[in-house]
């Protein structure tokens, strides 16, 4: 009697164990779709804030147009992006674009005076931001739940569960791994 008191106990312990194991998992899966959605969240007012940037510009910048082109269709790319990998790489190359869009702005002073293209260089920086933190928020999130899946005794229960890790965001182009060059130097 005592045995089988005693087995009994053992089976609701071990029972209670993989309850717990399993429900933290899910939690930590959870968290890492809440982690995409947020990135997506502010990926979608990216993809937003762009045309109305370039429209802005598009008459101050005739001879650009090859530029204009390459961030639409960069910014396309990117709206199709599926899956975490994907939407890294096609990110990526729109924030290329964006960035060569930026430096040429720079050779139009009146375009650089422009409010409306001001304001909308200020949204779109404040929205990098934004992304670099939900970007880092979801890796670190994405990095728990992926821990969680394979160290024992929880990868017992991942496997049993069919848990599949999770795709971190990671830097694939290695011009954006480069130390940019800053000159600081009062030159005239």
């Amino acid at each position: 009697m005592e045995l089988f008191f005693g087995f009994t106990i053992l089976i609701g312990i071990i029972i209670l164990w993989v309850i717990a194991q399993y429900n933290k998992l899910v939690t930590l899966r959870n968290q890492v779709q809440n982690g995409w959605k947020q990135i997506d969240v502010q990926l979608k007012r990216r993809h937003d804030l762009i045309p109305n940037l370039v429209n802005t510009v598009r008459g101050y910048m005739e001879f650009e147009q090859e530029t204009l082109e390459k961030v639409i269709q960069a910014r396309n790319a990117a709206v199709s992006a599926t899956g975490v990998a994907d939407a890294a790489e096609k990110e990526g190359a729109l924030s290329g674009a964006l960035s060569k869009l930026f430096a040429l702005s720079e050779n139009y002073p009146t375009l650089k005076a422009n409010e409306n293209v001001k304001q909308l260089q200020e949204e779109l920086t404040s929205t990098e931001n934004k992304i670099s933190f939900a970007r880092q928020f979801f890796n670190d999130i994405a990095t728990k739940f992926n821990i969680a899946q394979q160290v024992f005794p929880g990868n017992i229960i991942a496997n049993i569960f069919t848990f599949r890790p999770s795709e971190l965001f990671e830097v694939k182009d290695a011009t954006e791994r480069e130390v940019p060059s800053v000159d600081l130097s009062l030159k005239k």
